[in-house]
């Protein structure tokens, strides 16, 4: 049987940090699926087919990586592609506090799949999108924070 892992989020923008996660994931399972989540109530920044444009062009190196966009719970996309696992990184003690609770509602509505979580590199973790997207939004220069290939795009 085939592990297969679902790193969710909503990639808004996907970030250095967001990228160490999927390169330390991608040798442990023999697919890895990077879930767009589509949240109707939540304003991104970038449009769904950008984000999933630079997700599938940063990670076009992996052959066991896969992009989709999901609406709903997370549980039942894992269960729509056969994941028994999801992975979720951690960038502090509030991150912890915050994923735990959801990885322990997931447990209870589908008990056979497992969250994995990742401690972000100590470099790496003051990155989040929503900085992210405040300094996209106030004109600042966002290089150090998000993967080489999407740049270009944002600028």
């Amino acid at each position: 049987m085939k592990k297969i892992a679902v790193f969710p989020g909503s990639f808004d923008p996907i970030t250095k940090g967001h990228l160490d996660i999927i390169e330390r994931a991608v040798p442990i399972f023999d697919e890895l699926i990077i879930g767009i989540g589509i949240n109707t109530e939540k304003k991104n920044l970038f449009p769904l087919a950008q984000r999933k444009a630079w997700i599938e062009q940063v990670t076009s190196n992996f052959n066991n990586v896969k992009v989709a966009d999901y609406q709903g719970l997370t549980v039942d996309f894992c269960k729509s592609v056969d994941a028994k696992y999801i992975i979720r990184g951690l960038r502090n003690a509030g991150d912890f506090e915050f994923e735990r609770s959801i990885a322990q509602m997931n447990a209870d509505l589908a008990n056979n799949i497992e969250t994995i979580f990742m401690v972000a590199r100590p470099e790496l973790s003051h990155i989040a999108s929503t900085l992210v997207r405040d300094v996209i939004r106030n004109g600042g220069d966002v290089k150090a924070f998000l993967p080489k290939g999407i740049m270009v795009d944002i600028r």
